[in-house]
């Protein structure tokens, strides 16, 4: 029996080490950090632009403009629809921000990331019995977007310093 636990054990070691030795990592691990060391970001100036830029320089991004890659972000689109057939009561909606963007190395111009949209999407429910939260609902959904659409972001930046 103790043969058995051994071989698994030393089975278990060398797979893992296989695993890393090829540069296998779990997502989520190493979130925090740099993702890229230096970056101009370019585009019209908007909330998750703002937003963007502020995460990125929190991380230990240096923004500026003679950084060997620039993002362009373009101009975020909301759009809002209801799912679903009532009129009256409560009432699913989806909200959705798109943003084009696209990644260019500065020392040849080659397109790294060519020009992509992300598009992220969030649910929420209004009632017709609180209207005075319908707009702070609204808000929240927004909020929620530009984090998820900046969280998404980061990870195609990852890996940049690299290519």
């Amino acid at each position: 029996m103790q043969r058995r636990t051994f071989l698994n054990s030393v089975l278990t070691g060398g797979a893992v080490l296989a695993l890393t030795g090829c540069g296998f990592r779990l997502r989520g691990l190493d979130e925090s950090g740099t993702v890229v060391d230096e970056l101009e970001l370019a585009g019209p100036q908007s909330e998750l632009s703002r937003e963007l830029a502020e995460r990125l320089r929190r991380d230990g991004t240096q923004l500026h403009a003679q950084a060997p890659w620039i993002l362009t972000l373009g101009r975020p689109s909301l759009s809002e629809r209801r799912l679903g057939v009532l009129d009256a009561g409560a009432r699913e909606r989806e909200m959705v921000l798109s943003a084009p963007f696209s990644v260019q190395r500065r020392s040849d111009g080659a397109f790294v990331l060519p020009e992509q949209t992300l598009e992220v999407s969030e649910r929420f429910t209004v009632s017709d019995d609180n209207l005075l939260a319908q707009e702070e609902i609204r808000s929240e959904a927004e909020t929620t977007l530009r984090r998820e659409a900046i969280r998404r972001l980061l990870e195609r930046l990852r890996g940049l310093d690299g290519a």
